[in-house]
């Protein structure tokens, strides 16, 4: 995946992995005379990738919102039942009722799950407590997965995702206490990032604006959810800050594209939630590629607009609904992904960086895209080691 060539494939390949990391790559017969390893594998064919990077994800969180799936299925819309105090706030109310071991033992088979997809990588956010307490529970818990699975897990603080309900009609007083508390979640090293949600249900540009100095004057990188349902001028914001990304982007305008192109800001594609919203309006893919902004994929899986935890039907909804080709969805979740991220040492099968492997048990990875409802044998290497269901 490393865009070189085609697919970046080496036929007949193979690599040496000396501490973590790759310290050799190309073809089989090339291999350095004289080695001594401590282990040799043979993989008998199959296609060896990088590990998926999931740059988009609401992993901690309790409670179901399956009801809120019926509802729009007879007509409500996502902004009605928002409004009328369900979404995203009726899952704070369930996951500040949890425990942190409660949330944690949720937390981590939804982690398992994609990792037996491939996924070494993942972003998980907050943005389900919105409270200084709940926010930090829930960046804990996300630390806590990592540890317990082995992957690498960014945590993203996400205060500004809804308004909590002791907040009503205070919408900026609560911004105000969001930036204090960003202070005091980094210093006890819970945060890798800062997001918002800028939307007309959400947070306006200006108040996104003041969480963003917020987190830029400790040094913290932004990203935003932005023009997902509206054009909100989000994605130009974002680009104001350097932003990691800029995520859904359904919306998107010429001049958001401009300046996401000029920042350097990667697109983070979102199938799961236009499909599962019943979504209309797509993102401006050929207006991306066009201007070469680079383009991620990600599951976004969260209990109410993308319940998925299937890297391989993302991959799949990516080409189907948004037209991306096979080799564009599998860079989105590796290398796209991994940039997303802030992260260069992963993404790419290269000399230097991290022995994040998947073994996948087809003749040729356009096949992870192409099936859906099908998960391919695969095998998972993190930093080198090889990970156990």
């Amino acid at each position: 995946m490393d865009g070189a060539t085609p697919w970046g494939g080496q036929p007949d390949g193979a690599l040496l992995i000396d501490d973590g990391h790759i310290a050799w790559l190309g073809a089989a017969a090339d291999l350095p005379a004289g080695l001594r390893v401590d282990e040799e594998i043979h993989l008998d064919g199959g296609v060896l990738l990088p590990g998926f990077v999931d740059a988009h994800t609401h992993l901690v969180y309790a409670g179901s919102r399956a009801h809120e799936f019926e509802l729009r299925l007879q007509g409500a819309s996502y902004e009605t039942i928002a409004r009328a105090g369900g979404g995203i706030r009726s899952t704070v109310a369930a996951t500040r009722a949890a425990d942190e071991a409660t949330l944690l033992a949720l937390a981590l088979p939804r982690a398992r799950a994609l990792r037996a997809e491939g996924v070494t990588t993942l972003e998980i956010k907050s943005g389900y407590g919105l409270s200084e307490a709940d926010e930090a529970r829930c960046l804990r818990v996300a630390r806590a997965v990592g540890a317990a699975t082995g992957q690498t897990v960014r945590t993203t603080a996400l205060p500004a995702h809804a308004l909590p309900p002791e907040y009503a009609g205070r919408a900026d007083d609560y911004v105000d206490d969001a930036c204090r508390w960003l202070a005091g979640w980094h210093a006890q090293g819970l945060v890798d990032a800062v997001d918002a949600f800028c939307e007309t249900i959400a947070f306006s540009p200006a108040q996104v604006e003041r969480l963003f100095r917020a987190a830029r004057a400790l040094g913290l990188p932004v990203k935003l959810h932005a023009e997902q349902l509206s054009d909100s001028g989000g994605a130009a914001l974002a680009a104001r800050f350097q932003a990691l990304s800029a995520d859904h982007l359904e919306w998107l305008s010429d001049a958001g594209i401009a300046a996401m192109a000029v920042a350097g800001t990667v697109a983070v594609l979102l199938p799961g939630a236009f499909y599962f919203l019943r979504e209309t309006r797509l993102p401006p893919v050929q207006a991306l590629r066009a201007a070469g902004v680079p383009i991620a994929l990600a599951t976004d899986h969260n209990p109410g607009s993308s319940p998925t935890l299937s890297p391989l039907l993302t991959l799949n909804m990516g080409c189907t609904l948004f037209g991306l080709t096979p080799e564009e969805a599998l860079a989105g979740m590796t290398r796209h992904g991994a940039a997303a991220l802030g992260l260069h040492d992963r993404g790419r099968l290269a000399p230097g960086l991290r022995a994040d492997l998947v073994h996948w048990a087809v003749d040729h990875p356009r096949e992870l895209a192409a099936a859906f409802g099908q998960r391919p044998a695969c095998r998972v290497w993190i930093a080198g080691q090889e990970t156990r269901p």
